[in-house]
C-alpha cells in the first residue's frame, strides 16, 4: 500500500504510512528497511506482492481484534503493516519500475484497508460493544470515507481540478481512528475511563468527513461551472470569425481522394 509516486507512476496521495510516520521518521526507516527490500527482490518477491500482503495484514489487525474490543493489540498488528508503505515503494525505486497497475492496486487496497478498520469497529458496536448509535457512527465514517476518496477521483475524470484538500483526508482520518483505537485498548490493562477516546474519535471522524465532503462538492460544483462559462465565451467567438474561403479542388488532388476512398473501402 502506498508507494511513492515516483516508483508507482501516479500522483501522491496521503497513504497510511506517510500519515502515522513524519519525514524524518520516514528517512530513518527507510534506510533500515533497504536491505530488507533488496533481500525481498533477490527472492522474487515484487512490489505488488508487498502491497497485498500489507493490506491483508490490515485487514486482519482490523477483522480480527476490533470485532472482539481488543483495541490495542489490533492497532499494533495494523500498525507493522504499516510498514510495508516504505517497503514496496522502497522496492519499486530499487528495480526503477513506474507501472499504472501498481498505482491502480495501491489506491484500490487502501479502500480496501480503511473499510475494514471501520468495519471492525462497526462489528464491535454492534456486538459486544453494545452501541447501535457509535456503529451507525462507524458505518457512516467507512462510507463517508470512500465517497470523499471517490469526489476527488470523479471530479478529476472529468478534467476538474478539485483544487481543495478538506478538513479531514485519509491520512487524518486513520490517525485520528487508529491512535483513538490504541489508546483505548489501554483500558484492558487497567487504564480507567481511557475508552472513551475512540467515540470521541469516531465522532470528530464523521463530523470531519461530512465537512470535507461538502467542501469537494461545492468545489466542483464552482469549478464546473467555471468551466462551462469559459466554454460559452469562446463558443460565439468561433462562430463569429469568418471561415477562411475554400479554393476549388484541383483535379490533382480529386485524384488522390479518390484513391483515398478506394483505400479505405
Amino acid at each position: 500500500m502506498g508507494q511513492p509516486a515516483a516508483s508507482r507512476g501516479r500522483a501522491a496521495t496521503p497513504t497510511l504510512g506517510k500519515a502515522m510516520l513524519n519525514k524524518y521518521a520516514r528517512a530513518f526507516f527507510t534506510r533500515v528497511l533497504t536491505p530488507f527490500a533488496a533481500f525481498l527482490i533477490r527472492r522474487g518477491v515484487s512490489p505488488d506482492t508487498v502491497t497485498l500482503l500489507g493490506t491483508a495484514g490490515v485487514i486482519a489487525g482490523a477483522l480480527v481484534f476490533y470485532p472482539r474490543g481488543e483495541f490495542f493489540w489490533g492497532t499494533i498488528v495494523i500498525t507493522l503493516f504499516v510498514f510495508s508503505d516504505l517497503v514496496d515503494g522502497n522496492m519499486a525505486r530499487q528495480l526503477g519500475r513506474t507501472s499504472r497497475w501498481g498505482a491502480f492496486l495501491d489506491s484500490t487496497l487502501d479502500r480496501v484497508a480503511d473499510g475494514a478498520i471501520f468495519g471492525g469497529f462497526a462489528l464491535w458496536y454492534a456486538g459486544n460493544g453494545d452501541d447501535n448509535v457509535l456503529c451507525a457512527v462507524s458505518i457512516f465514517c467507512l462510507a463517508s470515507g470512500q465517497v470523499v476518496s471517490y469526489t476527488k477521483a470523479r471530479g478529476e475524470s472529468i478534467g476538474l481540478p478539485v483544487a481543495v484538500n478538506g478538513l479531514v483526508e485519509r491520512a487524518e482520518r486513520l490517525v485520528i481512528s487508529l491512535v483513538a483505537a490504541g489508546l483505548a485498548g489501554l483500558h484492558t490493562f487497567g487504564v480507567p475511563g481511557i475508552q472513551v477516546l475512540l467515540p470521541v474519535a469516531l465522532w470528530i471522524v464523521a463530523v470531519g468527513s461530512l465537512v470535507t465532503l461538502i467542501q469537494r462538492v461545492v468545489t466542483v460544483r464552482r469549478e464546473s461551472a467555471e468551466a462551462e462559462a469559459a466554454a460559452a465565451q469562446e463558443s460565439p467567438e468561433s462562430q463569429e470569425s469568418p471561415a477562411s474561403p475554400k479554393s476549388p479542388p484541383s483535379p490533382e488532388s480529386q485524384g488522390h481522394e479518390a484513391q483515398g476512398s478506394e483505400a479505405a473501402k
